[in-house]
Protein backbone atom coordinates (compact mmCIF):
# COMPACT_ATOMS: atom_id res chain seq x y z
CA UNK A 1 0.00 0.00 0.00
CA UNK A 2 1.36 3.48 -1.01
CA UNK A 3 1.58 6.57 1.10
CA UNK A 4 -1.57 8.06 -1.55
CA UNK A 5 -3.35 4.98 -0.61
CA UNK A 6 -2.84 5.32 3.33
CA UNK A 7 -4.05 9.14 2.72
CA UNK A 8 -7.28 7.72 1.41
CA UNK A 9 -8.02 5.43 3.85
CA UNK A 10 -7.11 8.09 7.08
CA UNK A 11 -9.73 10.20 4.82
CA UNK A 12 -11.73 7.28 5.16
CA UNK A 13 -11.05 6.19 8.76
CA UNK A 14 -11.60 9.93 9.79
CA UNK A 15 -15.27 10.06 8.60
CA UNK A 16 -15.50 6.57 10.39
CA UNK A 17 -14.56 8.45 13.37
CA UNK A 18 -16.81 11.87 13.18
CA UNK A 19 -19.83 9.00 12.37
CA UNK A 20 -19.10 7.10 15.69
CA UNK A 21 -18.87 10.29 17.70
CA UNK A 22 -22.37 11.24 16.38
CA UNK A 23 -23.71 7.99 17.02
CA UNK A 24 -22.24 8.49 21.21
CA UNK A 25 -23.46 11.90 21.19
CA UNK A 26 -27.04 10.65 20.26
CA UNK A 27 -27.05 7.58 22.20
CA UNK A 28 -25.62 10.17 25.43
CA UNK A 29 -29.05 12.39 24.72
CA UNK A 30 -31.23 9.26 24.54
CA UNK A 31 -29.99 7.77 27.73
CA UNK A 32 -30.74 11.45 29.38
CA UNK A 33 -34.52 11.30 27.95
CA UNK A 34 -34.51 8.08 29.07
CA UNK A 35 -33.54 8.52 32.72
CA UNK A 36 -35.73 11.64 32.83
CA UNK A 37 -38.80 9.64 31.79
CA UNK A 38 -37.54 6.80 34.32
CA UNK A 39 -37.65 9.32 37.13
CA UNK A 40 -40.66 11.04 35.83
CA UNK A 41 -42.91 7.64 35.59
CA UNK A 42 -41.47 6.47 38.88
CA UNK A 43 -42.86 9.58 40.75
CA UNK A 44 -46.22 9.71 39.15
CA UNK A 45 -46.16 5.42 39.99
CA UNK A 46 -45.42 6.08 43.86
CA UNK A 47 -47.60 9.64 43.78
CA UNK A 48 -50.47 7.23 42.42
CA UNK A 49 -50.13 4.51 45.27
CA UNK A 50 -48.97 7.02 48.48
CA UNK A 51 -52.37 8.73 47.58
CA UNK A 52 -50.54 11.71 46.62
CA UNK A 53 -52.47 11.47 43.24
CA UNK A 54 -56.09 10.47 43.30
CA UNK A 55 -56.45 6.70 41.83
CA UNK A 56 -56.71 6.50 38.29
CA UNK A 57 -55.85 3.60 35.87
CA UNK A 58 -54.66 5.79 33.13
CA UNK A 59 -52.33 7.56 35.24
CA UNK A 60 -50.94 4.65 36.44
CA UNK A 61 -50.56 2.95 33.28
CA UNK A 62 -48.93 6.16 31.76
CA UNK A 63 -46.20 6.12 34.56
CA UNK A 64 -45.51 2.69 34.38
CA UNK A 65 -45.05 2.47 30.39
CA UNK A 66 -43.04 5.84 31.32
CA UNK A 67 -40.96 4.13 33.84
CA UNK A 68 -40.39 0.86 31.93
CA UNK A 69 -39.89 2.54 28.47
CA UNK A 70 -36.89 4.65 30.06
CA UNK A 71 -35.17 1.51 31.41
CA UNK A 72 -35.18 0.58 28.14
CA UNK A 73 -34.57 3.08 26.13
CA UNK A 74 -31.49 4.10 28.69
CA UNK A 75 -30.12 0.73 28.72
CA UNK A 76 -30.39 0.26 24.69
CA UNK A 77 -28.45 3.03 24.45
CA UNK A 78 -26.03 2.72 26.80
CA UNK A 79 -25.28 -0.71 25.01
CA UNK A 80 -24.87 0.63 21.87
CA UNK A 81 -22.91 3.84 22.79
CA UNK A 82 -20.42 1.14 24.81
CA UNK A 83 -20.22 -0.94 21.10
CA UNK A 84 -19.57 2.77 19.31
CA UNK A 85 -17.01 3.54 21.50
CA UNK A 86 -15.40 0.28 21.23
CA UNK A 87 -15.40 0.42 17.89
CA UNK A 88 -14.24 4.05 17.92
CA UNK A 89 -11.24 3.08 19.78
CA UNK A 90 -9.96 0.57 17.49
CA UNK A 91 -10.79 3.19 14.29
CA UNK A 92 -8.67 5.47 15.87
CA UNK A 93 -5.95 2.70 16.51
CA UNK A 94 -5.49 2.27 13.16
CA UNK A 95 -6.13 5.42 11.86
CA UNK A 96 -2.55 5.97 13.83
CA UNK A 97 -1.22 3.39 12.55
CA UNK A 98 -1.35 4.11 8.97
CA UNK A 99 -0.70 7.49 10.23
CA UNK A 100 2.90 6.35 11.40
CA UNK A 101 3.37 4.22 8.28
CA UNK A 102 3.58 7.46 6.38
CA UNK A 103 6.92 9.06 5.60
CA UNK A 104 6.21 12.36 7.15
CA UNK A 105 8.25 15.39 6.44
CA UNK A 106 8.57 18.56 8.33
CA UNK A 107 7.84 22.01 6.18
CA UNK A 108 10.82 23.89 5.94
CA UNK A 109 10.79 27.64 7.65
CA UNK A 110 11.43 29.04 3.60
CA UNK A 111 10.95 33.35 3.90
CA UNK A 112 9.98 34.52 0.65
Amino acid sequence: MDEADHREEIGSLEEQIDELVARIESCRKFILVGKIAVVAGGVGVIATLVGVIAFNPSVLAVAGAALLGGIVVAGSNRSTAKEAAHELRATEARRKALIEQIDLRLASNRHH
